[in-house]
């Protein structure tokens, strides 16, 4: 328990909390997007942010993904180093979070919510700019403490 919080106060701040909506998880990543480096956000522009329940099935057996609890969270587009100006034109970049697949992890971990939902977001920008996962890692950590809480 908290310190300063009385048990009655514990008890019913449990017994009267939710999970979050879809529509809660989605601000809350657009609001973690939006604590990220101006630099980095600039270099996303027209990167859509959406937040579902779960992957679809066409998502699942692309990913080859035992379970529909097994992503977190999705790129699905072309990433900057791949684009061309003589490709052809393609569907905006998207940035997918799973919800259910985020609050099983959080229930099954000591991360806070925004620090789950932050680490899903950077990964999966990470994936947009075509990064290693040691170059997400070191933007993570690089973040300031504020860009984790929500």
């Amino acid at each position: 328990m908290r310190q300063g919080i009385t048990h009655a106060k514990y008890v019913l701040m449990w017994t009267e909390a939710k999970a979050p909506s879809l529509a809660e998880m989605e601000a809350m990543a657009h609001e973690v997007f939006e604590r990220l480096p101006k630099t980095f956000r600039t270099l996303c522009q027209g990167v859509i942010i959406r937040v579902d329940d779960f992957p679809t099935d066409e998502v699942l057996g692309e990913m080859k993904a035992a379970s529909e609890f097994d992503l977190l969270g999705l790129f699905q587009g072309v990433g900057l180093p791949f684009r061309s100006e003589s490709a052809p034109v393609h569907m905006p970049n998207m940035i997918w979070l799973y919800r259910r697949p985020i609050l099983d992890y959080w229930a099954e971990h000591d991360d806070t919510l925004g620090e789950i939902v932050t680490h899903v977001l950077v990964h999966e920008i990470g994936h947009h700019f075509g990064f290693s996962d040691e170059d997400m890692e070191a933007i993570e950590a690089a973040l300031p403490s504020a860009a984790l809480l929500c």
